[in-house]
């Protein structure tokens, strides 16, 4: 477990929304947007979705991860290949950042499309190296049709929210440690689908403190002029309340259960949410599935990021992207870490793949475990939670 505790006990920071100046870590943009960045390379083994991420490779060959003529990276599912009922999986992308950010980091995201469409799951959010014992911050995500975004947090512990945090999105489920996650539903009927990308898109802003873990969304005309203007240095203080808060509290010990975060962007299909007939069934018809020719169900299934940047609390200069002693294999990932808070650990990967065999398979064991409990438990009461 990746737990730094005498840095983040030296390091704590002030709560949300006093003043708080934050530099600039890192700029995932433009025409370097995927560097700094592992591609999975394997089928989906944790989400129990219909797809391959590919790696690099056949992402490039595809036309599925690139940077368009406006300098906007897009990710996104095959939408051309006829798939044969015996060929369950398609090709799409999740893509993993090779550093880990610490406490007293923020994560800005601003994307003007989002993936949508029936059996379509994205997902921009971080984790911990050793899933789930690291946490888990949902920051966008959504299924199928679904209008509004929903962000989360899990832990592989005793956790728990409640109804009256101060927050402008409406409390769903308050048991971080169970398969749902404590969960927010955002408010702002553009936060996600085809309303979103109307609107020109929009920016999350995450804030990852041992107060707590704090989410702002803004629509594109109410985004703060310090994002507009990409300034290198920010004031957060001014921001207000967020969209989603998960304090640190008697009910739930953050540092406990979050170790430095990687950054991650993918698209599943179907799967453990996307899937489950009564979720599927609210917002499209039959049953969910990826075969079939490709055009037109996945024409709106992309991500168009203008960036994604990291911000620190910390004054410590960033390690480099790859670790010279870093290799996969079947021996892990080798981590180094560098003091203050905020800084970047790095995940080196000889095989471009930020997780491990050892990791994808304690993912994959414990989603099987999440799966059945979803689809016996969750169909239902999802329902009533959006």
């Amino acid at each position: 477990m990746l737990f730094r505790r005498s840095v983040v006990l030296a390091t704590s920071l002030t709560l949300a929304g006093s003043s708080m100046g934050f530099n600039l870590l890192r700029d995932y943009s433009g025409q370097n947007f995927f560097d700094g960045w592992d591609y999975f390379g394997s089928w989906d083994n944790l989400t129990l979705s219909q797809v391959w991420w590919v790696n690099e490779t056949r992402a490039t060959a595809e036309h599925l991860a690139y940077v368009n003529d406006a300098g906007r990276a897009i990710i996104r599912v095959d939408n051309t290949t006829d798939l044969p009922g015996n060929m369950p999986n398609r090709d799409t992308i999740r893509i993993t950042t090779k550093d880990l950010y610490d406490y007293g980091s923020l994560f800005v995201f601003d994307a003007t499309h989002l993936p949508y469409g029936c059996s379509v799951w994205p997902a921009f959010w971080t984790k911990g190296v050793q899933w789930p014992e690291g946490g888990e911050i949902d920051i966008v995500e959504g299924v199928n049709l679904q209008k509004t975004n929903q962000m989360a947090i899990h832990t592989n512990g005793s956790c728990s929210t409640s109804d009256s945090i101060v927050q402008t999105g409406s409390i769903g489920f308050t048991d971080c440690s169970t398969g749902n996650g404590c969960t927010v539903h955002e408010k702002n009927s553009a936060s996600f689908g085809e309303a979103f990308a109307q609107a020109g898109g929009g920016v999350w802003a995450t804030q990852f403190d041992v107060s707590g873990i704090f989410i702002w969304y803004w629509s594109r005309a109410d985004v703060p002029a310090e994002l507009t203007n990409n300034a290198s240095s920010i004031d957060i203080s001014s921001w207000g309340t967020p969209s989603a808060a998960f304090p640190a509290s008697a009910q739930c010990n953050l540092t406990q259960y979050f170790a430095p975060q990687q950054i991650v962007l993918d698209i599943a299909l179907c799967g453990d949410w996307a899937g489950v007939q009564s979720i599927y069934s609210s917002t499209c018809s039959g049953t969910c599935n990826v075969t079939g020719p490709g055009s037109p169900a996945y024409d709106n299934a992309w991500f168009e990021i203008n960036y994604v940047r990291v911000y620190t609390s910390g004054t410590v200069a960033p390690t480099s992207t790859a670790s010279s002693a870093g290799s996969t294999g079947t021996g892990g990932t080798t981590v180094t870490s560098t003091a203050g808070s905020g800084s970047p650990t790095t995940s080196g990967s000889g095989s471009g793949q930020s997780d491990t065999n050892a990791a994808m398979a304690l993912e994959a064991a414990s989603v099987r475990a999440v799966g059945a409990v979803l689809l016996s438990v969750v169909a239902g009461v999802a329902l009533a939670a959006w």
